[in-house]
């Protein structure tokens, strides 16, 4: 089947009772069970599986080839399921230009836990290696459109992590084209079209100084502007960071 034929169909089903193309929005928090306690239709708790979050699951792993997807409500809460799958004690290998979220959570939710993390230029493998404990049990791998634009091997992280029994996960966030230009915070002030805010991937392009956000510990260049693309027309878009540039 080809991409677009899958990416129409995977996980869509026809409602059962009504004969629905369109999925209706289930809102039921919790589902019936039988006379014998069984729950045949597959749905106990809303927490636990839902049926329009399952066809998400669905069409995400045909997608990608998967075996299985988990949804989650936003990036933060899936690094945060990962990172609760450590036991107190465990060493996490993190790159030092990692998401600003990331780093958060790694200091501030999950050191007081007991997990201890060591950030490190994932595009070093020897500093990889040498970051390695006895007790290291995952490495952290964030892709290319981190704000630096460093480009990892992940297949030779993954190699290392073999070698070392441990886990290796790799996050995927939308890519970002990125401009870097001096008086930065002054181009993005300039903008028209363009909506000055934190995000990736939406409708709306997006422009934002990512330093500024970060705080005094960014690793993120001051001339550094990010750019999520949105679905606007490029010769808007174009015109726009061309007179904000000046």
């Amino acid at each position: 089947m080809e991409l677009a034929t899958l990416a129409a169909q995977a996980g869509h089903r026809i409602d059962p009772a009504t004969g629905a193309v369109a999925p209706p929005i289930y809102l039921s928090t919790t589902f019936e069970r039988d006379a014998d306690g069984s729950y045949p239709r597959g749905f106990v708790y809303s927490r636990a599986g839902n049926p329009n979050r399952q066809a998400l699951e669905e069409c995400l792993a045909q997608l990608e080839g998967g075996a299985a997807a988990a949804a989650f409500a936003s990036g933060s809460a899936a690094t945060a399921a990962v990172l609760q799958a450590l036991a107190p004690g465990s060493h996490i290998i993190a790159p030092d230009d990692c998401y600003h979220g990331t780093r958060l959570l790694l200091r501030e939710a999950f050191a007081p836990w007991g997990l201890d993390a060591d950030f490190v230029d994932i595009t070093d493998a020897a500093a990889v290696r040498a970051a390695v404990r006895p007790n290291t049990r995952l490495l952290w791998v964030e892709t290319p459109s981190n704000p630096l634009l460093k480009v990892a091997d992940i297949a030779e992280l993954a190699g290392i992590a073999a070698a070392a029994g441990i886990r290796c996960a790799c996050d995927h966030p939308w890519a970002s084209p990125i401009l870097q230009r001096p008086l930065a915070l002054a181009a993005a002030a300039r903008v028209r079209v363009f909506v000055r805010a934190t995000s990736l991937g939406g409708t709306q392009s997006l422009i934002e100084h990512r330093a500024s956000i970060e705080g005094p510990d960014t690793a993120t260049p001051e001339d550094l502007l990010r750019l999520s693309i949105g679905v606007e027309h490029p010769d808007d878009l174009i015109g726009d960071l061309a007179q904000a540039l000046g």
